[in-house]
């Protein structure tokens, strides 16, 4: 199996969980210290640290740590491999479409100036 596939199945595996897609919605506004991350949810601090690992394993988090408060941040690019193996499973038909809207979008601001 190549390199990405396997990075695909890791982030599917990481964010099949509800709780790990939440933190994934909250850190892709901005990073986030594990106590403010742990405040919505309904878990101990335990179960939120192994949510983040499994995370950062992944390669969707990093976290770094500065005295006793750890930062986590969404990795750049993290879930550009997802965007990549989706855009591959699209059809033929779909691309072709695709292209004949950029076209239709391009004709109609053509035609306003």
């Amino acid at each position: 199996m190549p390199n990405y596939l396997e990075d695909v199945d890791a982030v599917l595996r990481a964010l099949a969980d509800p709780t790990r897609r939440a933190v994934v919605e909250r850190l892709s506004k901005s990073p986030a210290v594990v106590s403010e991350l742990l405040r919505p949810l309904s878990m101990a601090l335990p179960s939120l640290l192994q949510h983040l690992r499994i995370l950062e394993d992944a390669g969707v988090v990093t976290s770094s740590k500065q005295g006793r408060v750890r930062t986590v941040t969404l990795r750049p690019g993290a879930l550009d491999v997802l965007h990549l193996w989706l855009d591959q499973q699209r059809t033929p038909a779909e691309r072709q479409a695709d292209r004949l809207g950029i076209h239709l979008s391009r004709s109609s601001f053509g035609d306003l100036t």
